[in-house]
């Protein structure tokens, strides 16, 4: 399962997954988004179920795993990878909306979701199965005025060592994945220009997307005796290590 395959690194993922011969439940907000996906992966004989859901919402969780059960019978892997981000404003200009949003989806949805999962794992014959949170290099380090999002990514953290953690009786492994600049339309100011520690406007170096893709196939297709707790993948000179 992937969740937020509608675009970006969901997406990516998701074809390259399937063209690995996953089958993969897709599932976003949007039908229609979902559906393209599915249609670039036609070509690729893949198996794949899209469902629409907003996984900040418990009944719309519940009925994605529903279906995904009566359909594939278990759940191998869970890339949990839906997120939002809301306007860059200074802390005390941020709307309480804003960070309710930003909670709701990044870090509750994905809460659900691992849940979901997880209740699944334990119980399937044979039991366990993989979940990979989407971290963002926001759990390691902030951007000027993201507050929320940078709040949620390092809670991402937590979640995914306390999955780590409790998962190890039953066979459920959990890691992350820090991303930084991968080429989606997400990140494609980027390009033009974005703001700085310092205050200044710089243009930052981005990577391609399919290279995000290929290392969450690598961490999904280790056994269980063995997991990726942390990975970072990230273009080679954007501002992260060093100063600056």
């Amino acid at each position: 399962m992937v969740t937020g395959a509608g675009s970006g690194v969901g997406r990516a993922v998701a074809l390259s997954l399937m063209e690995a011969g996953w089958s993969v439940v897709l599932t976003g907000r949007r039908q229609e988004k979902l559906d393209e996906t599915a249609r670039l992966a036609a070509g690729q004989g893949a198996h794949c179920l899209a469902v629409a859901a907003d996984v900040s919402h418990v009944a719309d969780v519940n009925t994605l795993f529903e279906k995904t059960q009566a359909r594939f019978g278990r759940l191998d892997l869970l890339f949990n990878n839906a997120g939002v981000f809301v306007p860059a404003v200074p802390i005390d200009e941020l709307s309480v909306l804003d960070w309710q949003k930003s909670v709701d989806v990044n870090l509750t949805g994905s809460f659900l979701c691992a849940q979901a999962a997880f209740r699944l794992m334990k119980h399937q014959q044979p039991r366990g199965g993989r979940i990979i949170n989407n971290g963002s290099i926001s759990a390691h380090a902030p951007r000027p005025n993201s507050t929320p999002y940078t709040a949620t990514k390092h809670a991402i953290t937590g979640l995914t060592k306390c999955l780590s953690l409790d998962g190890r009786a039953f066979d459920i492994a959990c890691g992350q994945i820090d991303i930084g600049n991968a080429l989606t339309e997400m990140a494609a100011p980027m390009t033009k220009g974005v703001r700085q520690a310092n205050g200044e406007i710089a243009v930052e170096a981005v990577m391609d997307v399919k290279h995000v893709a290929s290392a969450v196939l690598y961490m999904a297709s280790l056994p269980l005796d063995a997991n990726v707790q942390f990975m970072t993948v990230m273009a080679s000179k954007m501002p992260f290590v060093g100063r600056g």
